[in-house]
């Protein structure tokens, strides 16, 4: 007898288990507007499930994921206080009416049963056809119960944004990396709106394009601040503050929170889908004062020209690029369920003695989103010799945690040339407003100028003109115009060089002095290191001073 009640007791436990786990309840939150919902609007509430409905022209849809096929009963959890409605809802072709009564409670109503026969990601659209009141209904969920709603998958959270999806690039510890290169094509139709496609990404910041409207579209370059702090960059401390040295023409530089703290950088800029665009950091570290300097370059297809986004200098650094990935982020769940997707070729890192290596090999990862397994639509694979990443749209997934892509070499190894610099007239203007204001004022005294040069013949010399093929022997001291820092000079011994490696502003200006002689020169960036970032002393843009004396010259 006891074995029996036993019995009877191990299936009535089973059976309950069984119904329990049949049905599940799709929170009305989870949901999404078509067309979307404005940012302040509070049609997807935590508490309360879809509320604030009231726009007949705007489509509800619930996503979800089945694993077995068999019978499917769809029920809504809904209520409306202001008056009745009439709904239309979908699934899998097929269209059910629901009729929503006045109701101060939220009520039960059915929808119809399906049969599944296909598993993976189904979803269920929602329409409202009349309305008696302003709003249309709140609904508190979707209700699936069922063999086919066994070990279902869907969203339980109130955060709709598809996982952010990662390719890592693995290269050796003991690699000094001093640039890293980087090809990025969004193809026609993936450019939804709030997303973030991350070309170069690094230890201390990232660098890559975002789409942040219907109307505006952004080039984004940013570096971290030292220390601990999340959220506010008021209370990090001057030593753990990133340092802004220069940035592009039209840039707009601030601070940033929320998501750690640092220097930002962004450029408005109607970048195109279908065209690729070419990404470059570069590192110089300063282990004397623990820092680096990291600076972002896109190169503008349309122009063939490369633009400097901004420079900054991170403080406790002092190393070179590492960690290096790249990702495709939707930082707004207002639309979270559109397919997001980025192709990234041809990355290559530049050592320390200057040669380029080329790499072949990513790492798959995901953020907390998918590790959660709130979302698992997200995939990355190899086409065409790319990369290539996507995010959301609620299909199966491709990718695997960790796995590993290898893509076939391209060995086509990037050519950076400097003096392509998309802002070179602007700055050129800028650098002569500056050096006239100062002539004007009397606070620097200039003999001349040459070929865009200012200079001053500060002692005559009595030999021949210097000539851009001559090997000079000089003793000199160089400055930045804005402060005065000496930033390089000769001290007890003469230097001796071509002419023709030097910058154009020694080769252009020293043509105005004479063998034995000193000159001033006043260098505007562009005839100087440009957009480049040459040392720790001199930032992308700087116009440079240097006082040169010619002890002798070799044809």
């Amino acid at each position: 007898m006891r074995k029996f009640i036993l019995a009877q007791l191990l299936f009535f436990c089973f059976a309950h288990s069984v119904i329990a786990q049949e049905l599940q309840s799709i929170p009305g939150f989870t949901g999404y507007a078509v067309p979307a919902e404005s940012w302040r609007s509070k049609l997807f509430d935590p508490q309360k499930g879809v509320s604030n409905w009231t726009n007949l022209q705007q489509q509800l849809t619930y996503h979800f994921y089945l694993r077995n096929t068999g019978s499917l009963e769809l029920s809504i959890q809904v209520r409306n206080p202001e008056g009745s409605s009439r709904l239309q809802i979908l699934f899998d072709k097929q269209p059910f009416m629901v009729n929503v009564p006045k109701s101060e409670k939220t009520i039960s109503l059915k929808i119809g049963k399906v049969t599944i026969k296909d598993t993976g990601f189904h979803v269920l659209h929602i329409k409202g056809l009349s309305k008696t009141g302003n709003t249309i209904a709140e609904i508190a969920s979707i209700d699936c119960k069922g063999s086919a709603a066994v070990d279902m998958h869907f969203n339980q959270k109130e955060r709709r944004n598809a996982a952010s999806v990662h390719l890592r690039y693995p290269i050796s510890d003991t690699t000094r990396v001093i640039a890293f290169y980087n090809e990025l094509t969004i193809p026609v139709g993936a450019d939804q709106v709030h997303s973030y496609y991350m070309a170069n990404g690094f230890a201390r910041g990232y660098f890559g394009i975002q789409v942040n409207s219907e109307k505006e579209r952004r080039i984004i370059f940013s570096v971290w601040d030292a220390g601990n702090e999340a959220v506010d960059r008021g209370k990090v401390a001057d030593s753990n503050r990133v340092q802004l040295l220069a940035k592009g023409n039209g840039v707009v530089a601030n601070d940033f929170g929320n998501e750690g703290t640092g220097g930002h950088s962004h450029w408005v800029y109607p970048w195109k889908t279908g065209q690729v665009y070419k990404f470059l950091v570069t590192a110089l570290p300063d282990s004397a004062s623990n820092t680096t300097i990291y600076s972002g370059y896109c190169f503008l297809p349309e122009l063939q020209q490369w633009k400097l986004i901004a420079a900054f200098k991170a403080p406790r650094d002092g190393k070179w690029l590492r960690n290096l990935y790249s990702f495709n982020e939707n930082f707004v769940g207002l639309n979270g369920q559109l397919q997001r997707r980025a192709q990234f070729g041809n990355q290559w890192i530049q050592r320390e003695n200057g040669t380029w290596l080329e790499l072949t090999n990513a790492i798959f990862s995901y953020d907390a989103t998918g590790k959660a397994r709130d979302r698992i639509d997200y995939g990355a694979g190899v086409q065409d010799g790319q990369f290539y990443l996507w995010n959301g749209g609620f299909e199966a997934p491709t990718a695997q945690f960790g796995q590993i892509f290898t893509r076939s070499p391209l060995l086509s190894k990037p050519t950076i040339d400097w003096s392509k610099n998309a802002d070179s007239a602007v700055q050129m203007t800028k650098d002569y407003e500056q050096l006239n204001k100062a002539i004007q004022a009397k606070t620097i005294d200039t003999t001349g100028s040459i070929d865009g040069i200012y200079y001053k013949i500060i002692k005559e010399g009595s030999g021949a003109f210097v000539q851009t093929t001559d090997t000079l022997t000089v003793m000199y001291q160089g400055w930045r115009f804005r402060d005065g820092f000496v930033f390089d000079q000769t001290k007890e011994k003469p230097a001796t060089f071509p002419l023709k490696r030097l910058i154009k502003g020694w080769q252009l200006g020293l043509q105005s002095c004479k063998l034995g002689g000193k000159i001033r020169l006043y260098i505007p960036s562009g005839l100087g290191y440009g957009i480049r970032t040459r040392s720790k002393d001199i930032a992308p843009n700087e116009i440079l001073v240097f006082d040169i004396e010619v002890l002798a010259a070799k044809k």
